[in-house]
């Protein structure tokens, strides 16, 4: 068995309820290793995850140079046709011309003001929901505080009318699609994700038509403003916005206060922000991040063929002792050297960092002052997928 098949198993309940162990022998062990299961090159190194997120030689996707026969893939199945038309029209899969061009004009309409202007809505909905939890006397801090903060900013940002059933569904929406970033998703996975493609698609093109008769002051009327957009990358990047802004929140809020319970410790509430990064670094809710070698490649002696894969182990990189020293495994909530690289790097820098950062810092805030004797009531179980790291539920009392 190869080094990395018998350290690495994404598949396993056990690596994934603590992967870092095995991160550890990996970099000990090299700077690239290949899996066999997964058909991957691991990057476990912070030095080279950092170097590779900015290297054009890689990409998110491969089709704006080759077709899948010359890229050694087989096309997607037609059936995942739906699920592929969302996705691949998002910052997140677009590469060269298409991403320079939908990045700028995305920025026109999501501004730093933009995420300024919804800090009170943000602060306001982190106290209501962190009052109910306190006012239940607990319950799982992950759906009754995690999940809904994320949702319902998303859903003022875009406009989406609070008398809207499809308020309610943007949660398992985003959770059905995001489950295809995955490894190996199942067929019934797949199926989720394309339901949720079309059913999430048809509701933003209508939502997007009635913004068009009526403006008002939302991201999609502001994205409406953008001559140069079409329907499709706004639905796409509405989708995106909803997808990796709500799994990043949430999993970092459960994530952190699992680490924050076991370790007995709580920050510092004038240091909240240099805490939050410490805890989007120590358990990073993306723990892998996929892209296709376009160009041969060599790292650390090792080529890398065009047409490969490669893993960019986030998860491993946050805790690497060349980077964040000889406390890489331990959670320090002063740490002020702390370049993790949890929202990417390079031209994919995630764009709703700031908003996720406002979240965050909202709602662990408000624990901290309304429920600052926070205690576990039982032991979390981890959810199965290994990319997107979180739990099933964060039962807590006050």
């Amino acid at each position: 068995m190869d080094a990395a098949e018998a350290v690495y198993d994404p598949f396993s309940p056990e690596f994934v309820a603590d992967p870092y162990p095995a991160y550890a022998e990996l970099r000990a062990s090299g700077r690239a290793h290949w899996h066999g299961p997964t058909r991957q090159w691991l990057i476990p190194h912070h030095e080279d995850v950092s170097a590779l997120l900015r290297d054009r030689r890689l990409g998110r996707t491969y089709t704006h140079r080759f077709t899948h026969e010359e890229f050694g893939r087989e096309a997607p199945p037609a059936a995942y046709e739906p699920f592929h038309t969302l996705n691949d029209h998002g910052l997140l899969d677009l590469e060269a011309a298409d991403h320079s061009r939908i990045r700028r004009l995305v920025s026109k309409a999501f501004t730093p003001r933009t995420v300024e202007n919804l800090a009170p809505t943000v602060r306001r909905l982190a106290a209501d929901l962190v009052g109910d939890l306190v006012a239940a006397g607990g319950g799982d801090l992950q759906a009754v505080v995690a999940e809904p903060l994320p949702v319902a900013v998303i859903a003022e940002m875009l406009g989406v009318p609070e008398g809207d059933e499809e308020r309610g569904r943007l949660r398992p929406w985003s959770a059905a699609i995001c489950g295809m970033f995955e490894l190996n998703p199942s067929e019934e996975t797949a199926r989720r994700a394309v339901e949720a493609s079309v059913e999430f698609s048809d509701y933003l093109r209508e939502l997007i038509a009635r913004r068009r008769n009526s403006p008002g002051d939302d991201l999609i009327s502001a994205l409406i403003g953008v001559e140069e957009l079409t329907e499709q990358e706004m639905i796409s990047t509405c989708v995106l916005l909803l997808n990796a802004g709500h799994e990043a929140t949430v999993n970092t809020t459960v994530n952190g206060w699992w680490t924050l319970l076991k370790h007995d410790v709580r920050p510092d509430p004038e240091k909240l922000s240099t805490a939050v990064e410490e805890l989007l670094r120590y358990d990073t809710p993306l723990q892998m991040f996929e892209r296709w070698v376009l160009d041969d490649i060599e790292i650390g002696g090792q080529v890398i063929p065009r047409g490969s894969e490669v893993a960019l182990l986030f998860g491993s990189a946050n805790r690497d002792p060349a980077r964040f020293g000889p406390t890489a495994d331990e959670l320090d909530l002063t740490r002020a050297d702390n370049p993790h690289i949890t929202f990417g790097a390079g031209i994919h820098y995630c764009l709703g960092a700031p908003l996720a950062r406002l979240e965050l810092e909202a709602v662990f805030g408000e624990l901290l002052r309304r429920a600052p004797g926070l205690r576990l009531v039982a032991a979390p179980v981890r959810k199965p997928g290994y990319v997107i790291r979180g739990f099933e539920e964060l039962l807590v009392e006050v």
